[in-house]
C-alpha cells in the first residue's frame, strides 16, 4: 500500500516548498520529510522513494549541520530507518557521517565497500574505526596511502583483519613507524609475520614479539641477521647496462611521446629502478651514469631540479625521492637546508631553466 491521498498531497507540498520556502525554515521541511520518510517507509513506492530523496539532496547544502547531525544522531541505532536516508547521511560531511558510520546496523558490507572508494580520508577513518568489520572491509581499508586510517585499522580489535590484508600492513609497516607497535599488538597477528617484522622494528618491540609470539629462535636469529646485513652494506651499485627490452621499451615510449612523468611514478612504485633511471636519461636527455650520478650523488637540491625539469611537482618530490633511495638502500634524510633548497627550486626554477641548470653541472 502505498501513502494515502492525504500523505500524497502533504509530500507535493513539502516539494513546493523545498523548492520555494515561503516562510518556513529549510530545515523544517528537511526534518519533516525525513519523519515522513522514516514513518512511511514500508509503504512508500520506488516513485515515492525518489521524491523524498530527492527533496533532502536539494535540502541537504542548505540546512544547518546541527540539525543534520541531531538526524544522524537519531537513527544511527535505528533498525528500522529507511536504508537510502541512512546511506544519504553517510555520505555526508564527516561530521554528520560519523554517528552513522560507527553505529548504523544498516550499513552492509557492499554500502561500506563503495564508501571507502567514493570518500576521502575522514570517512575511511570512520570506517576502520567500525566495530566489527569484515575481511573485505579490512582489505579495502589496508591498501589506503593515509596513515590515520591505517593506524584506526590495527587499533580497531573487532576488526577482522584477513591474511591478505596483514601482508599488506605488516609491508607497510617498513615505511610507517606509527603503525609499528598498534600492529605487534594485535593478538591475531600470524606469529610468521610478526617474526617477518623484527628484521625492522625497534630493540623494545623486537622484544615484545619475541614474548608475545611463538617465534623460533632459528627463524628470528636469521631476521636479524639479514637486518643487520642490509644496514651495514654498501649501497646497491646500479646495473649496467639495462637490459635491452628496457632501453627498446623507452626508445618506443619516446618515440610515440608517452615518455612522461606519470611513467617515471609507475615503475618507481613498481620497483623497476633500472627502468625508472633508464628512462629519466632519456627525459633529462642526459647519459645514464650522468644521470645516477645527479640522482644519488649530488645531493636533494640535484633531484629536485631533475624531477622539475620533467614535470614532477612538488607534492610528489618526497615520493621521488624516497622510493629512488631506498631502492638504492640509501637513507632518504633531508635536512631543513635541503627543504630549503627544494622549496625554492620549484618556486622559481621554470622546466627550461631546470634542465639548464642541470646541464651546466
Amino acid at each position: 500500500m502505498g501513502l494515502t491521498a492525504r500523505d500524497m498531497s502533504d509530500m507535493g507540498r513539502l516539494a513546493q516548498l523545498a523548492a520555494n520556502p515561503q516562510d518556513t525554515t529549510r530545515e523544517e521541511i528537511f526534518l519533516a520529510v525525513a519523519s515522513l520518510y522514516r514513518v512511511q517507509d514500508t509503504h512508500l513506492s520506488e516513485r515515492e522513494r525518489e521524491l523524498m530523496r530527492d527533496i533532502l539532496r536539494m535540502l541537504t547544502s542548505d540546512v544547518e549541520m546541527t540539525i543534520r547531525i541531531a538526524l544522524a544522531e537519531r537513527l544511527a541505532e535505528d533498525t528500522t530507518a529507511p536504508h537510502d536516508l541512512i546511506l544519504l547521511l553517510a555520505d555526508d560531511r564527516i561530521e554528520v557521517a560519523r554517528p552513522i558510520i560507527l553505529r548504523s546496523p544498516l550499513l552492509s558490507d557492499n554500502d561500506v565497500l563503495k564508501l571507502i572508494t567514493a570518500s576521502g580520508t575522514a570517512h575511511q577513518e570512520a570506517i576502520a574505526s567500525r566495530p566489527n568489520i569484515s575481511e573485505p572491509v579490512t582489505e579495502a581499508l589496508a591498501k589506503c596511502d593515509a596513515e590515520s586510517v591505517l593506524v584506526a585499522l590495527v587499533r580497531n580489535v573487532t576488526a577482522r583483519i584477513s591474511p591478505i590484508a596483514y601482508e599488506t600492513l605488516v609491508e607497510k609497516s617498513k615505511q610507517i613507524g606509527v603503525l609499528q607497535d598498534p600492529l605487534a599488538r594485535r593478538t591475531d597477528l600470524p606469529a610468521e609475520m610478526a617474526t617477518r617484522m623484527c628484521s625492522w622494528v625497534s630493540d623494545a618491540l623486537k622484544s615484545y614479539i619475541v614474548q608475545n609470539y611463538a617465534v623460533e629462535s632459528s627463524r628470528l636469529d636469521a631476521a636479524f641477521v639479514h637486518a643487520q646485513s642490509v644496514i651495514k652494506s654498501e649501497p646497491a651499485a646500479p646495473k649496467t647496462p639495462p637490459a635491452e627490452s628496457a632501453a627498446k621499451l623507452i626508445d618506443k615510449l619516446a618515440a610515440a611521446g608517452q615518455l612522461k612523468a606519470g611513467f617515471l611514478l609507475r615503475v618507481l612504485h613498481q620497483g623497476q629502478i633500472d627502468l625508472f633511471d633508464l628512462a629519466f636519461a632519456r627525459m633529462l636527455e642526459l647519459p645514464l651514469t650522468e644521470l645516477r650520478q645527479t640522482l644519488y650523488e649530488r645531493g636533494p637540491k640535484a633531484v629536485a631540479l631533475a624531477c622539475r625539469a620533467v614535470g614532477i611537482d612538488r607534492c610528489v618530490f618526497q615520493t621521488v625521492y624516497n622510493l629512488s633511495r631506498k631502492a638504492r638502500f640509501m637513507k632518504p634524510v633531508l635536512t631543513s637546508a635541503d627543504l630549503s633548497d627544494i622549496e625554492r627550486v620549484f618556486e622559481n626554477h621554470s622546466k627550461p631553466a631546470a634542465l639548464a641548470e642541470l646541464h651546466v653541472h
